[in-house]
């Protein structure tokens, strides 16, 4: 009796294509970036952002008015001893930065930044708004 097998175009063309050396940290779609979670409470504003495989020392935040800008740089530490190969890299390396409006002056002066386990935490005062003052007439 003969027996059938089902090939797969497709699959003979990629075969053995993950166990070759491959570097995908300069495509886009792998490209690192910076997710975060916003809340209100009150008059500050508190970000969470994901920075893994960060060191403090490489992020940076900066305000200016309403908007708050996030960067941060992952260093490549990659050290291939003697005698071995690289078969795969899927960890993506260098600059991220993400900038977003917060629709509200900020207080930068009592903004409090934290970072610990790849998170960073941010507790943004919104700045106390000058109220609207009414005028006399002649």
């Amino acid at each position: 009796m003969a027996n059938i097998v089902r090939t797969d175009p497709l699959e003979d063309l990629f075969r053995g294509f993950f166990v070759r050396p491959l570097d995908v940290g300069a495509n886009w779609w792998d490209a690192p970036s910076v997710k975060l979670d916003v809340r209100e409470a009150g008059d500050t504003y508190m970000i969470e952002a994901e920075l893994p495989g960060m060191k403090k020392e490489d992020i940076h935040v900066q305000i200016d008015g309403s908007v708050v800008s996030i960067t941060g740089e992952r260093k490549q530490e990659r050290e291939v001893k003697e005698g071995e190969r690289l078969l795969r890299m899927e960890r993506s390396y260098g600059k991220v930065s993400r900038s977003f409006d917060m629709g509200a002056d900020l207080d930068d002066a009592h903004a409090v930044a934290k970072f610990h386990d790849g998170v960073l935490e941010l507790k943004l005062p919104k700045k106390a708004g000058v109220k609207a003052k009414q005028l006399a007439i002649a």
